[in-house]
C-alpha cells in the first residue's frame, strides 16, 4: 500500500460525484471531451474504483464493464507519475480475473500505448477517433 494514495472498489450509486469529478477535469475540461461523449449508461453496471490521496480526497478513477472492457481511466494531472494509473490497471485487471474473465480489452489514446503496453496489452486494429482524440484497440489476456 502507498502511504499517498489508496484504491479501492467504488459504489456509483453513493459516490459517482467523486468519480465524474475526476473524470470531468481530466476528460472534459483538461482534453475537452464533450460532456455527452463522456457520460453512458453502462457507468451503473461498471466495477469503479476510485483512487484517494492521503487526505481522501479523489484523485484518480476507472472502470471495468461486464464483458472485461477497461476504461474512464483518468488521474488527476498534479497527481501523475506517482503510480496511481498502474494500481488503478493493476485492481482492475484483478477484478475481471476474479469475475473469471479470459481477457481485457481497451481504447487506449495513442500517448497512453506505451503505458498499457508495459502491462501486457498489445494493439490489434489501425486505429480511430474517439472525442476528436486518437486512440488504438488493445487488448490482454488473463
Amino acid at each position: 500500500m502507498n502511504a499517498d494514495f489508496r484504491i479501492r472498489v467504488a459504489d456509483w450509486e453513493r459516490e459517482r460525484e467523486a468519480m465524474r469529478a475526476v473524470r470531468t477535469e481530466v476528460f472534459i475540461q483538461e482534453q475537452h471531451i464533450l460532456p455527452q461523449d463522456e457520460w453512458d449508461e453502462l457507468d451503473p453496471l461498471c466495477v469503479h474504483l476510485l483512487a484517494l490521496d492521503a487526505e481522501g480526497a479523489p484523485v484518480g478513477t476507472g472502470r471495468l464493464t461486464p464483458d472485461g472492457q477497461i476504461g474512464r481511466m483518468a488521474v488527476l494531472k498534479a497527481r501523475r507519475g506517482r503510480g496511481i494509473g498502474t494500481a488503478l490497471l493493476r485492481t482492475l485487471l484483478d477484478s475481471a480475473q476474479q469475475r473469471g474473465l479470459k481477457a481485457c480489452r481497451l481504447n487506449a489514446q495513442d500517448h497512453a500505448i506505451g503505458f498499457y503496453a508495459r502491462h501486457g496489452f498489445t494493439v490489434y486494429d489501425e486505429g480511430f477517433l474517439e472525442g476528436g482524440i486518437p486512440h488504438r484497440r488493445m487488448r490482454k489476456d488473463l
